[in-house]
């Protein structure tokens, strides 16, 4: 059975009158890209920073690696690495300085410290940009440059808040690339984004936040199961009559039918065989139609169904 790296037990952070954490759980396994999601003002980052110590809370308990987390614990920050979503470099010291330095906080030896900022040059790609100052890079090497800088250390645990905000495809790709590269060595990952596609291709288990509470937590094909819609049915034709319409809502599964933008859309909740019955009825009243398309949810479907459309203000 994988060890728990992560446990978090009925955990609040109130902030005054608001409570930003709320009986928060969470249970995180050796070997897991783990992702976290939620709402601008959830309280992803409140809750990672009190995972990391580095705010008091006002109830709970926080286990790492089955120890308990605190300000001083240093030896266990070294089996940590976090990525943040504001790059933390140094702006004076160029690319080679920088993840030396960072790399030198943990690691005292000369010789194991020079590998291991060799492996993450290395890693990240930047062999080329070693003498470049931060400045000079562009926005996907500095993303890059903040990763190596945080797994360095060859750290077990790594907490990758955003990572690839603002970044080319190019540079997100090699970024995803490699957080996969980290798990399959060895490494648990935290990993926070609000690219939902990102996170339904890499992460194994996801927990969406809202309002300081867990409202939602197991597998991508879980989470899929929690909601009503289980496939959307578009058709290109012409507007049916209002009888087409009710026919379609009649059929097993549907739920809702609606007409927009010159396709037909049928939402189902369940059923194998929607797509047939779907059909059957513009052929039975012999309705020309154009290109089919049958459509399973997506992750963000399930959030947005799970917290709301509604805007929110930033963390």
């Amino acid at each position: 059975m994988a060890q728990t790296v992560v446990k978090i037990n009925n955990l609040v952070k109130r902030y005054k009158e608001l409570i930003a954490v709320d009986h928060f759980d969470l249970e995180i396994k050796q070997g897991e890209v783990f992702g976290l999601l939620g709402p601008n003002g959830s309280g992803k980052t409140t809750t990672i920073n009190c995972l990391l110590s580095l705010l008091d809370f006002d109830k709970g308990e926080i286990e790492i690696f089955g120890e308990k987390m605190t300000p001083t614990n240093y030896a266990l920050k070294k089996r940590i690495g976090v990525i943040s979503q504001n790059v933390a470099v140094y702006d004076e010291l160029t690319v080679y300085e920088n993840i030396d330095y960072f790399c030198g906080l943990y690691i005292t030896d000369k010789a194991t410290r020079k590998k291991y900022v060799d492996d993450a040059i290395k890693f990240v790609g930047l062999e080329d940009f070693l003498k470049f100052r931060p400045k000079k890079l562009s926005g996907g090497l500095l993303r890059r440059l903040n990763i190596a800088c945080g797994i360095a250390h060859k750290p077990e645990l790594i907490i990758l808040d955003e990572p690839t905000v603002a970044v080319d495809p190019q540079s997100r790709n090699r970024i995803l690339e490699g957080i996969l590269e980290l798990n399959a060595q060895g490494a648990t990952i935290i990993y926070t984004s609000h690219y939902m596609e990102e996170v339904e291709q890499i992460c194994s288990r996801i927990a969406i936040m809202d309002k300081g509470k867990n409202i939602a937590l197991g597998t991508k094909a879980e989470l899929k199961k929690m909601i009503r819609n289980t496939e959307t049915v578009s058709i290109e034709t012409a507007e049916p009559e209002d009888e087409i319409i009710a026919k379609m809502k009649d059929l097993p599964h549907v739920y809702d039918v609606d007409y927009k933008d010159g396709k037909i859309f049928v939402y189902c909740s369940g059923g194998k065989h929607n797509l047939i019955r779907i059909l059957g009825v513009l052929q039975e009243k012999d309705i020309h139609f154009g290109r089919v398309y049958s459509e399973l949810p997506t992750l963000n479907d399930v959030f947005l169904e799970i917290t709301g459309k509604q805007l929110r203000d930033s963390e």
